[in-house]
């Protein structure tokens, strides 16, 4: 297969984990304000399960941007 390709397809896998990472904390921090300003004394555990929520999407975000750049690396 052509390393070239191998690049392009990794940079463009990086960019879209990216794009989903950013688009799927935002939704979470749109709710959590909504459900905040709905019901402000649950506002402790609503920020905890958004911490956790936006951790977990981080985590995985960065395991497949590693994937990618590995993937990028070993053209040739």
């Amino acid at each position: 297969m052509d390393g070239g390709l191998i690049a392009i397809g990794a940079g463009i896998g990086a960019g879209l984990v990216t794009i989903g990472a950013g688009l799927g904390i935002g939704k979470i921090t749109a709710a959590a304000a909504d459900a905040t300003g709905r019901q402000p004394e649950a506002a402790g555990d609503i920020r905890t399960t958004a911490l956790i929520m936006s951790a977990l999407i981080e985590g995985v975000a960065l395991f497949c941007a590693v994937t990618c750049f590995l993937l990028s690396g070993n053209v040739g």
